[in-house]
């Protein structure tokens, strides 16, 4: 038996499940198991099966970003803003305020954006991306530092003592608050290159790779165990929704 029957006969077999699988659970159970296994399917090798669910995932979600973006975005904060009654069926709330034709310059450069799909014109896209990128690192950059740096710094700053109900708390909150500084104040010497790392400054440095390593290691397994969650609902659906072997 040749490849190309076992791929027929793989085929027909996956047919009749599903055939069946809709008689018994419903249309929809069944589609989101099959989709479920034709990923899973990957584990074995690249097919035609993970490369149809592939696709109709990366189709499926591009539509459904594009439709919130236009009523989420292009219809509420353009549209509305330049004639207001042309969205009172959808959004009568605001057919009833006064047109603001300032947004013509974000509609502007739209237009100078679309430009890229233009094989003459496509440098005009820069003006627009470069005004887009600008704005964004500007916007961002204040964001970053009340939400990212500052916040860190404020974490960081720790009481060294800390008194809990009991001996063991008090122990634990201030081992922890101490394991902080020391680990932070060792990583930043690690990342201190003006001065040799040898001596008490290399063992300080060594300590905060040390530190490093540990913080990455608990991000990957953070990581991991996400996967797995996402893994094991997974199974759930199959196991429960689908076959119903498990309550």
């Amino acid at each position: 038996m040749n490849t190309k029957m076992i791929s027929w006969g793989i085929f027909v077999l996956v047919v009749l499940v599903f055939a069946y699988s809709v008689f018994q659970t419903g249309l929809f159970v069944t589609v989101g198991a099959f989709l479920t296994l034709f990923i899973m399917s990957f584990l074995y090798k690249d097919n035609a099966y993970y490369k149809f669910a592939e696709h109709l995932f990366v189709g499926v979600s591009a539509a459904y970003w594009m439709v919130m973006g236009f009523w989420g975005t292009l219809v509420p904060n353009l549209v509305a803003k330049l004639y207001p009654p042309i969205v009172g069926g959808a959004l009568p709330a605001l057919a009833e305020k006064e047109p603001n034709y300032w947004f013509l310059i974000p509609l502007a450069l739209g237009v100078l954006l679309l430009m890229r799909l233009s094989p003459v014109g496509g440098w005009i896209s820069r003006w627009a991306l470069a005004f887009i990128v600008g704005t964004t690192a500007g916007l961002n950059l204040v964001r970053y530092l009340r939400s990212d740096f500052i916040q860190q710094v404020n974490n960081t700053m720790l009481p060294l003592y800390v008194e809990g109900s009991n001996g063991m708390d008090t122990f634990i909150s201030s081992f922890s608050n101490i394991f902080i500084f020391i680990g932070v104040l060792c990583g930043l010497v690690y990342f201190f290159f003006s001065k040799e790392h040898k001596g008490f400054f290399g063992v300080t440095a060594r300590i905060g790779i040390l530190v490093l390593m540990l913080t990455f290691g608990a991000g990957f397994g953070y990581t991991v165990m996400a996967r797995i969650s996402l893994l094991a609902g997974r199974m759930a659906y199959l196991l429960d929704d689908w076959l119903g072997l498990i309550n």
